[in-house]
């Protein structure tokens, strides 16, 4: 199940980053950065991940992700792999016994069921939109100590 999680995740890198028309332009997508799919496959991908077409600026019909505000394209698109190799966070900022973390769009629930199956020291518990997190942190717990749990399932955390 593993790969077809990392190939769904490919596969939303991909259509949020370039303008691809037909199924056979994503196959060859997918298959740079590594999968090797059928037609029928694919298409189910599609179907789970409700990607649609839509007309893009220059008029050619596009796949598209639900919700396609969310999803900006960008103009010097990398290779999904490249851009899966980073967890998603992007910042995180406290407020009393509370802490508010941004991830790219589609991550938080990842991240959020990460942390609240790690059973990190100080960790509550979280609440997960698409980009946001709401993380409950114990009383007593300082935000270095909390910053520090975070780091062992997101490196960048001690980053920042």
């Amino acid at each position: 199940m593993k790969v077809k999680t990392s190939r769904l995740e490919t596969l939303k890198m991909l259509i949020s980053s370039m303008e691809l028309s037909t199924q056979e332009e994503v196959i060859r997508e997918l298959k740079k950065e590594g999968y090797k799919l059928t037609q029928a496959t694919l298409s189910r991908d599609l179907k789970q991940l409700k990607v649609a077409k839509a007309a893009s600026m220059n008029g050619k019909y596009v796949y598209v992700l639900p919700n396609e505000t969310m999803y900006k394209r960008v103009t010097a698109p990398r290779k999904a792999g490249e851009m899966l190799q980073k967890s998603g966070y992007i910042s995180i900022n406290f407020s009393g016994q509370l802490a508010v973390m941004k991830t790219r769009p589609g991550y938080a629930s990842a991240i959020a069921y990460n942390l609240d199956s790690s059973d990190l020291p100080g960790v509550l518990g979280t609440i997960a939109g698409d980009d946001t997190i709401f993380i409950a942190t114990r009383e007593g717990c300082s935000r270095k100590d909390i910053l520090n749990s975070l780091s062992y399932i997101i490196p960048e955390i001690s980053e920042s």
